[in-house]
């Protein structure tokens, strides 16, 4: 049944990826068939998601790959929140290619099986956290991307960036802002919650809580500071980077 679901899913990331690409290139020739792709996507993922928490002895997503399973719906689904309106739509050009890719990922190293362990509300409650402000700061870097290609475009005056429905630099650059601030708050909850699990069951200090501080600061800075403009669209990108290495190392256990 997960594989059934799976293929559905991958394929509509896939062509909601290519027709975003398209769309790119020609503006109004494949806007509709890339959001439908994602949409379509994305219940087939949450299909896939059911019948995992359904079958599943245990916690389903806290192997590496189901892990990734999870964060690729949770990256899709914010997408989503702004993807559907059709300014945000080159967004999924930075996107979706991310997302087909992660699950893809997720179903090599076995994400799809839905096996899992019995880790307790605890940790399963700080898993579901970082993931999802891992997913918020993922989006914030697909909307810095868009923002830094759309100021260089300005600024060199392409002819082709009036005809792409976009959204302001303004409206990108408090969207960004925004997201980074509501993902770091959901991350600095799963980093307690993590702590709180260090201190009752015990555990040793390792490359993924430092990496995830790092990660911490480098957000929290840039919040603090109150970047805008470009400054903030690079550090979302510097940000990402970091999430990049700590996603591969941390096994949430």
């Amino acid at each position: 049944m997960a594989e059934l679901l799976f293929w559905p899913a991958l394929v509509a990331y896939g062509e909601a990826a290519v027709a975003y690409a398209g769309e790119a290139r020609r503006p109004g020739a494949y806007g509709r068939a890339a959001i439908w792709g994602v949409r379509l996507g994305w219940l087939a993922q949450t299909a896939l998601l059911v019948v995992q928490g359904a079958r599943a002895e245990g916690f389903p997503w806290s192997s590496w790959g189901g892990a990734l399973n999870l964060f690729a719906w949770l990256v899709v689904s914010a997408y989503l929140i702004w993807g559907c309106r059709p300014r945000f739509g080159l967004l999924g050009l930075a996107v979706m290619p991310v997302a087909a890719l992660l699950l893809g990922i997720a179903y090599a190293g076995g994400g799809i099986a839905g096996r899992g362990d019995h880790p307790g509300a605890l940790l399963a409650l700080h898993v579901v956290c970082m993931l999802a402000a891992f997913a918020g700061l993922t989006l914030a870097a697909g909307l810095a991307a868009l923002y830094l290609w759309q100021d260089r475009s300005l600024k060199r005056r392409e002819a082709r960036i009036l005809r792409l429905r976009v959204p302001p630099l303004e409206a990108l650059e408090r969207l960004t802002g925004r997201t980074v601030a509501v993902s770091l708050a959901v991350l600095t909850a799963g980093i307690l919650l993590g702590l709180v699990r260090f201190a009752t069951e015990g555990g040793s200090f390792d490359a993924a809580m430092g990496v995830t501080l790092v990660a911490w600061a480098l957000y929290s800075g840039a919040v603090v500071a109150r970047l805008h403009g470009r400054r903030l669209a690079r550090a979302s990108l510097m940000g990402l980077v970091v999430v990049l290495v700590v996603l591969p190392i941390t096994h949430f256990a």
